[in-house]
This record gives structure tokens, sequence and C-alpha cells, in this order.
């Protein structure tokens, strides 16, 4: 009974509490976990840079696999918890638990899947990543030993969202980033104490993501948070259908972006080690500046779908505007104050490697032109995906890393040469920018005039 007046105390507050306050208070534990995650992320590169150039190309390469793993974590993330906030703002509890259960088990095993084959295919997998032959013994140390941290990996980010999508990011944080924190200090004691290099990264990242698991499972106990029983493992076709419903356009965004790395390092490749260790660590950083506007968009997603879900039109609308100014303003100021020290960001990571900072700053200066148009993108996908507009949603996500990147990836570096590379994403971002506009706008006119319809 505690489960259930928790879970409808839950929707209360969901429905009834200030928009503005309401996604401030969910988004600021999301933030924090997205903030320490890809500074984490950020981490590894930090540290292998201290180990020669090699070693930074080859965790940039590596970082297009692990984008495949986040791919099939947050398509059953995703897909269950969209599912799981409109079920529970209906006040349908039983089949929110099936589903919680059932996203949860399949991403694991999936993860399994991956974990076998990639190690059977393991040098095939790192050339096919874009290792060349200088990386390749670099990256086969590396990614030997993150496949072995994919199952949890997967897992791991079906709890987090699942908890994020029930109202309670808090509970999720404390996994996600006791794990960080876990990777932070292991590296430097991994890499340089125990002289283990660049294999010492991958046991500090595959080690904290099993601890990050086992505190999640923990943490998905309490709080009210839907708990995780085998019994309710139900993969049927109407929720298996949920699932790719509402989980296909993060797979689409995820699986794209990894495919668009790939790319990004073959074309890179073509300049020298340098040019991929440069794109690798401007990488690196457009993901902690978006995982402020990530973390804020996720504490707008339990909103949006609770609310849709009770039909409550005007606060989905009220809670996406808010989202899009405040990271407009946020990417803007971000974008302007360090657009002139983009070298000294760069050799933060790799100092003393001229060809390396050249690139890097480059890179990062046509990024930061384009960030601020990341606010109506990223917020528009959330919103999209989470009300269950699979089609709009999937485009859009498909857009930046797909659409767009991928034919320009080879028409930019054809006609410009390096260049093309280093301008690639920023040009991919503008046109992304300008098709969410009416994939976007329709769907808040279609709110609009639900809102105005008389209530039968």
């Amino acid at each position: 009974m505690k489960h259930a007046h928790t879970t409808q105390e839950n929707f209360v507050h969901l429905t009834t509490e200030p928009v503005h306050r309401l996604v401030m208070s969910l988004a600021v534990p999301t933030i924090i976990s997205m903030l320490v995650t890809s500074f984490y992320n950020m981490a590894d590169t930090y540290f292998v840079g201290k180990i020669n150039t090699q070693s930074t190309a080859a965790v940039g390469v590596v970082f297009s696999f692990m984008t495949i793993v986040q791919a099939i974590g947050f398509f059953f993330g995703h897909g269950s918890g969209n599912y799981i906030s409109r079920r529970l703002g209906a006040q349908d509890t039983a089949n929110a638990e099936k589903m919680a259960a059932t996203g949860f088990f399949l991403a694991f095993f999936f993860g399994l899947l991956l974990s076998v084959v990639g190690l059977m295919f393991l040098t095939p997998l790192s050339i096919l990543l874009g290792s060349t032959p200088t990386i390749l013994p670099y990256t086969e140390r590396y990614l030997g030993v993150i496949l072995l941290g994919a199952p949890f990996m997967t897992a791991s980010l079906v709890l987090n969202n699942q908890m994020r999508f029930q109202g309670n990011a808090a509970y999720a944080m404390v996994g996600i980033v006791s794990g960080a924190v876990i990777n932070v200090v292991l590296d430097p004691l991994l890499i340089f104490g125990l002289d283990m290099g660049i294999s010492g990264a991958a046991w500090a990242t595959a080690i904290s993501q099993l601890c990050s698991f086992i505190l999640l499972l923990f943490m998905v106990r309490r709080g009210g948070n839907i708990r995780i029983r085998f019994r309710n493992f139900t993969p049927t076709f109407s929720f298996i259908k949920e699932i790719v419903g509402g989980g296909t356009p993060s797979l689409a965004r995820q699986g794209l972006a990894s495919v668009s790395t790939m790319l990004l390092n073959l074309a890179a490749g073509v300049y020298g080690d340098a040019a991929i260790a440069g794109m690798s660590i401007v990488s690196r950083i457009g993901m902690f500046i978006n995982s402020f506007l990530i973390g804020f968009g996720q504490g707008f997603q339990p909103v949006c779908g609770f609310n849709y879900g009770a039909g409550l039109y005007a606060r989905v609308r009220q809670g996406f505007w808010f989202c899009v100014k405040v990271g407009f303003v946020f990417l803007l100021v971000f974008a302007v104050a360090c657009f002139g020290y983009a070298e000294q960001v760069v050799e933060l990571f790799r100092k003393g490697d001229p060809a390396v900072v050249a690139t890097g700053a480059a890179a990062l200066r046509w990024q930061l032109v384009t960030y601020p148009l990341g606010a109506w993108i990223i917020v528009s996908n959330m919103m999209l995906q989470t009300i269950r507009k699979p089609v709009r949603a999937t485009v859009l996500s498909s857009a930046r890393q797909g659409l767009f990147f991928v034919p320009l990836i080879f028409i930019l570096p054809h006609f410009l040469g390096l260049q093309g590379v280093e301008m690639c994403q920023a040009v991919s971002d503008m046109f992304t920018f300008v098709l969410a506009i009416p994939l976007t706008c329709g769907v808040l006119a279609e709110m609009k005039r639900k809102e105005m319809e008389p209530i039968q």
C-alpha cells in the first residue's frame, strides 16, 4: 500500500505543482547526473591524454562503440520509461510494473549478446570503428575490457531512465554519480599508480559501470519506485511494440551518433592520428556542454509524460517553452565565453601536440557557433518522443547524426579538406534546426487546439 500511496502522490505532484518549479526540481538531479557522467567520460580522455596521442585517439575510436551500447540502453530505457510515465499519469500501475521489468531484462540480455559478439570479433570491430594500424593495439586493449561492462551499462541506463520518468530523478542520480566518482578515482590509480596504461582506463570504466548497476538496483527499491521483479517480465507483442515506438527515436539518435563518429574517425584519419585525437577531444567537450541541456530536458520529460497522459496539454506546452528559453540562454552565454579560448580548452586534454590543438580548436569554434540552436532541437525531440509522436521524433533524432551528417562528412572534406571535417557537425546542426521547426510547431498547435475543445 505504501508503494501505491507514493505513486498517487507522484501523480498529484506532477500534475498540480507549478510547471517552472517542477521542471527545475526534477532537472537539478538529472543535470548533475549528466554533468558528472560527461565529466567522467572526459576524465578518460584527460588521463589517457597523458600517455600518448595514440591512446587519446583509441579512446575516441572506442567512444563510437560505447555510443552503440548507450543506444541499446536508451532504446529500452526511454521506450519503457515513456510508457510508464503515461500509464502512471492514467493511474494504471499494474501495466507500468510489467513494462518496468520487461524493459530492464530485455536491455540486460541484449547487452550480454553485444558483449559476447564483440569479444569474438574484437579486431575486425576495432578496425570498423576507425582504428588506424598505429592505433589498433591500443583500441583492442581498451575495447576488450569495455565490452565486459556492456550488459551492466545497458541495464543501468534503463533503471536510470525508468526512475526519472517516474519523477524520482534524485534516486537515479545517486547511482549514476557514485559510479562516475568511482571512475574518476580509479583512472589515475590504475593508469599511473599500477602502470596499466590505457587498459587501466578501461578497467576503471568497467568497474564503475558495475558499481552503478548495483547501486541503481538498490535505489529502485526506495522512494516509491516501481520494483523490478522477474515475474513481471512480459515480453508480449504489445509491450515490445510500445518499447519500439517510444525507444526508436533514442536508438536512431544514439545509433546514428555511433555511425557518424566512426565516419568522422575515418575522415579525420586521412589527416593522421592527431586529427582523430583532436576531433575526439571536441566530441567529449560537446557532450559536456550539451549535458546541461539534456539534463534539463530530461527533467521536463516526466512532467511532459504525466501531464500529456492526464490531458493537461497547457502544462506540457508551458514546460516546453520554459526549457527552450533557459537552454538557449545558457548555451549562448557558454558559447560566447569559450569562443576566444578554444586552444586553451583543447590543451587541457592534450598539451604539447600542436597538430591536435589546432584541429581541436578549429572544430570547437565551429561547434560553438551552433550550440545555442541545440536548445530547440533537443527539447523538441524529447517532447515528441515522450508524447508518443514516433515518426516525427525519429525523423528529428535521425537528422543531426544521420540524415544530414552522413552525406556532409563525405561532401565537405572532399571540397574543403580537413576544414570540412572540422565544420561538418556545425553545418549538420544548422540544417537540423531548420527541420525541427515545422516538426515541433505542428504538435504544439495541435495541443493548443485540444486545450480549447469543450470537455465531454
